[in-house]
């Protein structure tokens, strides 16, 4: 898909530093990071949501966790802790419709809060 800027960057056409590549995901610096450590994990294949994914790809989805797991230990915030976060759908507050994780770590991160 070419207006869609996470496949733009996962094809090469946006130049980013990847901190980690696979044959099926990529995982760069977030430019408005909200932790000292905010990764996107993304899906080199576009998918909009989970939904589609788990449809039409469900073993992508460990191929995510296998990336966050390698960017968590290559970033030193294994042992420490850090937050996963896939957001989905409007409600759930997905901006850009393309799978993909936030990694957020680097300091200790609080509980969501409760409504």
């Amino acid at each position: 898909m070419t207006d869609c800027i996470f496949c733009r960057i996962a094809n090469g056409d946006i130049p980013v530093e990847f901190v980690y590549e696979s044959a099926d995901a990529v995982a760069f610096n977030d430019i408005n990071p909200q932790a000292p450590v905010h990764v996107l994990i993304v899906t080199k294949r576009h998918i909009a949501t989970i939904l589609e994914m788990s449809d039409t790809a469900p073993g992508l989805f460990g191929e995510l966790l296998k990336a966050s797991s390698a960017v968590a230990r290559g970033k030193g915030i294994d042992e420490s802790g850090f937050r996963l976060i896939l957001n989905t759908n409007a409600d759930g507050g997905q901006e850009v419709f393309h799978v993909h994780l936030h990694l957020l770590g680097g300091e200790p991160i609080g509980p969501l809060r409760a409504r």
